[in-house]
């Protein structure tokens, strides 16, 4: 089951969440989130700029793709070239796509990504749920990414912090794998352990494992993996 914590912005912070026995690391590059990361100019274009994180030794030369750990990049309705800019200064394993992005979108992204820019790269959607009918969107994305992303459906973009009904998944029929989100807390290891469906890849936890935005618990985190694994 992959694990993945999303929502990292400081240095420090993602230095010590990195020592943990986790899989996937995400940051938010849409500009209303409080876990915004922001690229800093370098009045050269579009590429390349610098990034915010240009302190975490996690993006120095010797640690980037053989990385353990994979770096996600979110977005929402993000320009490709936008999103170009980042996969290659943050040296992104894989795009999630948080809005209402089209397979157009999808594949031409996609194809400007691979093989010049990232050769390897994965691209995840995100497909808001509150009842059965809402998995009908994953037909469109059919075959275009590699993972779907099911997170609770809210009014305000950006998550809301609830969980969703799990059981709504037995209607998935799609062939693609997934990871689940929406308000994963502590307490639920227990339920995450018990959840079974042949495509379930792994979840994505965030704002439940804060001290403040963008600043993660790393204690409660491990505990959290520990009873994981118990």
């Amino acid at each position: 089951m992959i694990i993945k914590v999303c929502g990292m912005r400081e240095p420090e912070n993602i230095r010590a969440l990195q020592q943990l026995d986790i899989d996937w690391m995400g940051f938010i590059f849409w500009p209303e989130s409080p876990r915004f990361v922001r690229m800093i100019s370098s009045r050269a274009g579009i590429i390349p700029d610098y990034s915010s994180l240009k302190e975490d030794r996690a993006s120095k030369e010797e640690d980037r793709p053989q990385n353990r750990i994979k770096r996600v990049g979110v977005f929402v309705d993000e320009m490709p070239q936008s999103i170009v800019a980042r996969v290659f200064n943050y040296h992104l394993n894989i795009v999630q796509l948080h809005g209402s992005e089209s397979k157009v979108m999808i594949e031409n992204l996609r194809r400007t990504l691979v093989p010049d820019i990232q050769p390897d790269i994965q691209i995840m959607k995100t497909i808001a749920i509150a009842s059965a009918d809402d998995f009908k969107k994953t037909e469109e994305y059919e075959g275009t990414v590699d993972f779907f992303l099911f997170d609770t459906k809210c009014a305000e973009m950006g998550g809301s912090g609830r969980t969703f009904d799990w059981g709504l998944i037995s209607h998935y029929q799609g062939k693609t794998p997934f990871l689940i989100s929406g308000g994963i807390a502590p307490q639920m290891a227990e339920d995450i352990k018990k959840f079974e469906h042949p495509l379930f890849y792994g979840i994505d936890i965030n704002s439940q494992f804060e001290t403040e935005p963008a600043v993660k618990d790393i204690e409660k985190i491990k505990l959290f993996l520990n009873a994981l694994k118990a």
